[in-house]
């Protein structure tokens, strides 16, 4: 065990494989724990270097790892799958992280912080939240609609239902069952609030956070989600980085020296990209009271680009310039000139 140098671990629900590996590369041991033994294994094990797949239980076990004085690492598991032999099992996806991680020019996951991971599991329940209440939204109408009654579009509509139903002739079952889907609907809605309110709180308390609301057209929201997956912006090289992590930069299929570019990539967090195009369509909304550099930007490619391209175009700058601030701690600052 003093000879190990690198570990990779394949990671289950209760149970964990390993394949240990020394300087050369060569195997050393390969080891299934339970989660509990994979602890007292790893706090007694030599430091080395671990890697894991990048996933939702990677990151608590990297922080731990990392009081344990050994350097954790996660890889893409795209990157990984390139390397795993035929035959596959637990045992070979070990071997496989192993020797993905061995590669000189691999890219590695930053595992987040505590914080991070809860910021993350907010927008996460808001989402899923949302999604709830436009569904009850559309049962409401739905069932309606069914016995003729068709309801204009919008909220208010829901909050009356109680006068609307009251007009209407319908059976009584009916009537009941649009009232729980309204109380339903009401209930979503206040934990909706309640969640905005306590991503608000967070940001609050975070100058980092703060810095992103002064972006042209970034909101709460936008601004959480980006400085949970941004932090202090040092795990990527630079802003286009981050624009390309996102997929808000060119698809690229080049060969035989000539170059091609496609539409933008989508890799990345579809739901902060989706953010970023509707702060960029905001900004384009409101693009007359607009001054300064990025928006006489904005103008001029509007004059030779449809505005769906500008709103993707403006969406890897917003992406960019949220890099920035994060990297500097600094606040947005409109440049005229």
């Amino acid at each position: 065990m003093q000879n190990v140098t690198l570990i990779g671990i394949d990671l289950g629900k209760h149970s964990f494989h390993l394949h240990g590996q020394d300087r050369s590369g060569h195997a050393i041991f390969r080891k299934k724990f339970t989660r509990t033994g994979l602890m007292a294994f790893l706090a007694t094990c030599p430091p080395c270097s671990v890697v894991m797949e990048a996933c939702a239980g990677a990151h608590c076990l990297a922080r731990q790892l990392t009081s344990f004085g050994h350097q954790a690492k996660l890889v893409s598991p795209q990157f990984v799958r390139p390397f795993v032999k035929s035959n596959k099992n637990d045992f070979i996806d070990a071997e496989a992280i192993c020797e993905a991680a061995s590669r000189p020019a691999m890219r590695f996951v930053t595992p987040n912080t505590e914080h991070q991971q809860t910021l993350a599991a907010m927008h996460r329940v808001r989402e899923s939240l949302v999604r709830d209440k436009v569904k009850t939204t559309n049962q409401m109408h739905g069932f309606l609609l069914e016995f003729g009654v068709s309801l204009p579009k919008g909220e208010a509509v829901i909050k009356r239902l109680s006068t609307v139903l009251a007009e209407q002739v319908l059976p009584a079952a009916l009537v009941q069952l649009l009232m729980r889907l309204q109380a339903h609907y009401g209930y979503l809605r206040q934990q909706i609030v309640e969640l905005e309110q306590a991503l608000e709180a967070h940001l609050a308390q975070d100058e980092a956070a703060q810095n992103l609301l002064t972006i042209p057209g970034v909101g709460p929201i936008t601004a959480s989600l980006l400085h949970c997956e941004l932090g202090d912006g040092k795990h990527y090289a630079s802003g286009r980085d981050f624009a390309a992590a996102v997929g808000l930069v060119p698809r690229q299929y080049s060969t035989g020296g000539k170059a091609t570019l496609m539409g933008i990539s989508k890799r990345g967090d579809k739901n902060l990209r989706r953010l970023l195009v509707q702060c960029a369509r905001v900004f384009m909304m409101t693009l007359e009271k607009r001054q300064g550099r990025l928006a006489e930007w904005v103008r001029a490619l509007l004059t030779r680009r449809h505005s769906n391209v500008v709103a993707c175009a403006l969406a890897n700058k917003l992406a960019r310039i949220a890099w920035s601030l994060s990297y500097r701690r600094e606040a947005y600052q409109v440049t005229v000139g």
